[in-house]
């Protein structure tokens, strides 16, 4: 394998790339399965749910929004907590974020695996591993493919959430969509559900190296996709409740699937099947794709050994990133069933959210005079108020987890913590 010190990563995504990437990320494969669970909650009233989780997810969003006008960089994460709260903290930020891209991508990647074995009888885990093996060679062949795959892939995964919306509409009106059959704060419990529908559109900032004047693109690009999937979310969830009660939505283990079935007939199962095969790859390709450029960022910076910011000469990949990221994915993968290690990501994430909006509160006293191209709106002072509301609905999701989830996630976290201080004293990169 040909390669060369870091000379800098490929600059070649645009905006409408940079979009469909990100569109397609949000919207996944979570959609598929969680408005199922979400419609037992909030009855019809579930789009409402989706628009108050949109809300908690854009203040979020708006805080890193800033962050990357201010640092487009592939360190993304580690690289603003770094600034503000110092390297410990960006450790361990840095390391949170890079063991949910591992963990997140395996589940999502298993999944896959499910869908797959159930249209041709194939084995789960040697199937995932070979979608991660195949979906790491397109991110070392070039981002420049990497992204058309992805605009291919979300556009067909955007197709099913239309088909959903285009069969429901003759039945829009036939149900009270204010119908909330366990009360207001059920709307609000299915609205914590539906924030994981969100998750990933954070992932676009760590693209900072690769964007055409990330600055003012990749802002845009954060907060559209968020609205636009929002539009999305409801309209689905509007469809779904038109054409199926909410109770048999919330019965269903394929709820969008049935939804398409019940106007369309049976053969809409293999319809959606198929969809959700490239809904599922997209998202493992886009994770592994943001994961690896973490890792380069910060080996950019001396956190990590020097081999992991290196790039291929004719490429212009950090192919020593993918590679470790494909590997780790891979083990994660065929422990199989790893429903309470992946819980932890939604912890890790969580608390990265937390850390980013108390970012943006502390470098507007640290560096007040550092250019903003984007810049959260509504302050008292120095003090922005949406990055304090995002602290506030981020500890909010942080608290619908698990008892044990939680507990587990603090002991990973005082464990990096330490981990920070070894590494320091008997590790220490040099630049």
């Amino acid at each position: 394998m040909k390669q060369e010190k870091v000379t800098g990563l490929n600059r070649t995504l645009g905006f409408w790339s940079l979009f469909f990437c990100s569109i397609g990320v949000i919207l996944g494969a979570g959609i598929y399965v969680l408005i199922g669970k979400a419609a037992g909650l909030g009855g019809n009233a579930v789009w409402l749910s989706f628009g108050l989780s949109a809300l908690l997810a854009a203040f979020t969003g708006l805080s890193y929004a800033e962050l990357v006008s201010m640092f487009p960089k592939s360190s993304a994460e580690y690289g603003y907590t770094k600034k503000a709260l110092g390297e410990r903290t960006g450790f361990i930020t840095g390391i949170l974020i890079i063991l949910a891209s591992f963990i997140s991508a395996a589940t999502v990647a298993v999944g896959f695996a499910g869908y797959f074995s159930r249209l041709f009888n194939t084995n789960i885990v040697p199937t995932a591993i070979m979608l991660i093996i195949v979906l790491s060679l397109v991110l070392i062949y070039g981002i420049k493919e990497s992204a058309i795959m992805a605009v291919v892939f979300t556009l067909i995964e955007l197709l099913g959430l239309v088909i959903v919306i285009w069969v429901g509409i003759p039945y829009f009106g036939s149900v009270n969509y204010l119908d909330m059959p366990n009360g207001f704060s059920s709307v609000l419990a299915a609205a914590a559900l539906i924030f994981f529908a969100y998750i990933g559109f954070e992932e676009i900032t760590r693209l900072g190296e690769e964007t055409k004047k990330p600055e003012k693109v990749i802002p845009k690009v954060l907060l559209l996709s968020i609205l636009i999937s929002t539009i999305l979310y409801m309209l689905v969830a509007v469809a779904a409740v038109s054409v199926l009660n909410w109770q048999d939505l919330a019965a269903s283990k394929a709820p969008l699937a049935e939804v398409v079935a019940t106007v369309l007939g049976e053969k809409a199962f293999l319809l959606i099947s198929v969809i959700a095969l490239f809904a599922t790859a997209n998202t493992v390709l886009f994770i592994m794709l943001a994961g690896s450029r973490i890792i380069y960022g910060m080996a950019v910076e001396k956190v990590f050994s020097s081999k992991m910011s290196y790039i291929l000469k004719n490429r212009k990949t950090p192919a020593y990133a993918i590679l470790v990221t494909a590997l780790f994915t891979a083990l994660f993968a065929m422990i199989g069933d790893i429903e309470v290690i992946a819980s932890l990501t939604d912890f890790a994430i969580f608390a990265v959210f937390i850390i980013i909006n108390v970012v943006v509160i502390v470098l507007r006293y640290k560096e007040p005079y550092t250019a903003r191209p984007f810049r959260v709106p509504v302050s008292i002072g120095k003090i922005p108020l949406l990055p304090l509301l995002g602290i506030l609905a981020s500890f909010t999701m942080l608290f619908h987890l698990d008892f044990w989830i939680i507990f587990y996630g603090l002991l990973l976290v005082i464990g990096l913590f330490f981990a920070y201080e070894i590494k320091k004293k008997y590790f220490p990169i040099k630049g």
